[in-house]
């Protein structure tokens, strides 16, 4: 019998060296390459540590270009693994996603309200407005849908998980048919930037931006762990959870609540960026422990190094153009889901 994770702190330790090693490889590679020591020296140069291997165009590509892009994809790969292992907890269904509680449709919506109504309703508008006006308007979509997700799921005073399981399938339906209406009515260019935020790009990391995002995708990576001994109870039903102390309403609030901050965030910042979600818990578990103990904190550095590394592909595979990172991610986690669903047949 496979030793649950949290009893292996070595496999821990390679999971969190392996990421770390792809953070340092995708500091390196790019249009503009860079060697092993040029980036030691020039990450080192902040902390007042000289070796002198870098120049100070070097310097500048990987404080204020690369370095936040890498740290970002790490955030956000963490966010969104730990993100699909709490909603596969919450539902008790390993096939399910954040995605299902409506807020990455919602935020989708919101951003494309702005991408084609923004010129017009933002006229006029100070510049700081105008720039956070997509991620604002996105964060405010995946709010009120997951609000709404959670209203249509109470039942005589109570959230029904499976109604919201059903809920948020519905809404993500009519997101997106939302999504086509705007799709019919942009204009060519409007329809440009509509079509590539849907699948996803980190092309707009700076350290300003963040500064925003950065603050609840943190607060998700330290509070998620948290409740991987209630959901480990609620995996043996709700009424048993029940019965061992759990309060299965104040649990799905708590999930749902760092799910939509999660997604929410990333969404917002990053655009669509499907299936990691999925895929990522279920390699987690493959470690050897479906204890949510094991599975929470696995979840969080493997995502964190497969989203580097697919942002690495991202902008190297066609430099200096660059690829949708959504458009890989689906690529890899459109098969895994296929073998899943054949598996569970």
């Amino acid at each position: 019998m496979p030793m649950p994770l949290g009893r292996r702190p070595s496999l821990m330790g390679v999971l969190a060296a392996l990421t770390i090693g792809a953070m340092l490889a995708a500091l390196a590679l790019g249009a503009y390459a860079l060697s092993p020591p040029a980036v030691i020296s020039a990450l080192l140069e902040p902390l007042g540590i000289g070796l002198g291997a870098h120049t100070p165009e070097q310097a500048f590509v990987l404080l204020h270009i690369r370095l936040p892009r890498v740290v970002l994809a790490a955030l956000v790969g963490g966010a969104l693994g730990i993100s699909g292992a709490l909603s596969q907890g919450l539902f008790r269904n390993p096939l399910a996603e954040p995605a299902l509680i409506g807020v990455a449709s919602g935020a989708a919506v919101g951003a494309a309200i702005v991408l084609v109504f923004g010129a017009t309703l933002l006229a006029g508008a100070p510049d700081i407005l105008r720039q956070a006006a997509l991620p604002l308007a996105a964060f405010t979509g995946g709010g009120l849908a997951t609000l709404l997700v959670r209203r249509l799921a109470r039942v005589e005073g109570r959230t029904a998980i499976d109604i919201m399981l059903l809920a948020g399938v519905a809404l993500n339906a009519l997101g997106f048919a939302a999504i086509g209406l705007l799709q019919v009515v942009a204009d060519d260019e409007q329809l440009r930037s509509l079509t590539f935020w849907m699948l996803g790009s980190l092309g707009g990391a700076t350290w300003s931006a963040l500064a925003v995002a950065a603050p609840p995708m943190l607060l998700v990576l330290l509070l998620g762990p948290l409740l991987a001994g209630p959901l480990d109870a609620l995996l043996l039903g709700e009424r048993e959870a029940g019965h061992m102390g759990i309060d299965v309403q104040r649990l799905e609030r708590r999930c749902v609540a760092l799910v939509a901050l999660a997604v929410g965030a990333a969404v917002a910042l990053c655009g669509v960026i499907g299936f990691v979600g999925l895929v990522v818990p279920h390699l987690a578990r493959k470690l050897g422990s479906v204890a949510h103990r094991s599975v929470l904190p696995a979840s969080i550095l493997i995502g964190a190094g497969l989203l580097v590394i697919a942002d690495t592909l991202a902008r190297t595979l066609t430099a200096p153009a660059e690829l949708p990172i959504g458009a890989i991610t689906s690529l890899a986690g459109a098969p895994f889901f296929l073998m899943l669903l054949r598996r569970r047949r």
